[in-house]
């Protein structure tokens, strides 16, 4: 296949940092744009990389395949998410220091609205892309809870792993409801302030107390089904940290 005229020449394509990170958002726009126009079964890389105006060579550095195009921010994300916990003050508290990193990924959603719209779209009806998005939401949890372990490790905690992967699943849960929320209302409302009530409460939950002023420290360990609202899960959570009530979320 002979590159057009209008392609950049793979020298030149992403040759900086910055240019690399626009290539792949040029990449994500094509490549969303032609699913939603053409289906996502229809549409070819050599299309994709067409349209983004480079070889189909080029597009293979950047991804293995073209689900992967649709995701094309996550590596930059999870990578600004470490900056986050790196330059954190270590006496700020690991759990707000975590919501504080995941918000990022809401703050990339709402940066490029139109893309991320169509990208819902898509990944509620074509399998493969849902299960990409999963995996994703995975990664980010990952990464917040070994952020977690290691704060909760560095000050002696004896349940570090399991407190660490409890507060994660918790901040990824309240991030993914605000965002879906958002998204399904076609990107209306602050997503900003919903994101900050969310995580608020869950800070509440989890943040991490005196145990000279509130008494003897409790352990929380709370078993739900995925249905379960966001809302009564922090909430429930919040009544057994704050009284003592060791009872499972019903």
């Amino acid at each position: 296949m002979t590159d057009s005229p209008r392609r950049v020449p793979a020298s030149r394509a992403g040759a900086t940092p910055a240019g690399r990170r626009r290539l792949r958002r040029t990449l994500a726009s094509a490549a969303v744009d032609l699913f939603a126009a053409n289906g996502y079964e229809a549409t070819t890389v050599d299309e994709i990389a067409a349209a983004a105006g480079i070889g189909r060579r080029t597009f293979f550095r950047y991804f293995d395949a073209k689900d992967d195009v649709l995701f094309a921010n996550h590596d930059e994300i999870v990578a600004e998410m470490e900056e986050v916990f790196a330059s954190a003050d270590p006496r700020r508290d690991p759990v707000e220091v975590a919501c504080a990193a995941v918000s990022l990924v809401l703050d990339s959603y709402a940066a490029d609205l139109e893309v991320s719209l169509k990208r819902f779209d898509l990944t509620r009806t074509v399998p493969s892309l849902r299960d990409k998005e999963v995996a994703t939401v995975d990664r980010y949890q990952r990464v917040l809870a070994r952020y977690l372990q290691a704060r909760f490790e560095e000050q002696g905690e004896e349940a570090a792993s399991l407190r660490a992967a409890v507060i994660a699943a918790a901040i990824a849960a309240a991030n993914n409801h605000v965002l879906r929320r958002w998204l399904r209302s076609g990107g209306k409302g602050d997503i900003a302030a919903s994101a900050t009530e969310a995580f608020a409460l869950v800070f509440d939950a989890f943040r991490q107390r005196d145990a000279a002023v509130e008494g003897e420290e409790k352990t929380v360990v709370a078993v739900m089904t995925t249905a379960t609202p966001l809302s009564k899960v922090i909430a429930e959570l919040s009544a057994a940290l704050r009284d003592g009530d060791d009872r499972p979320p019903r």
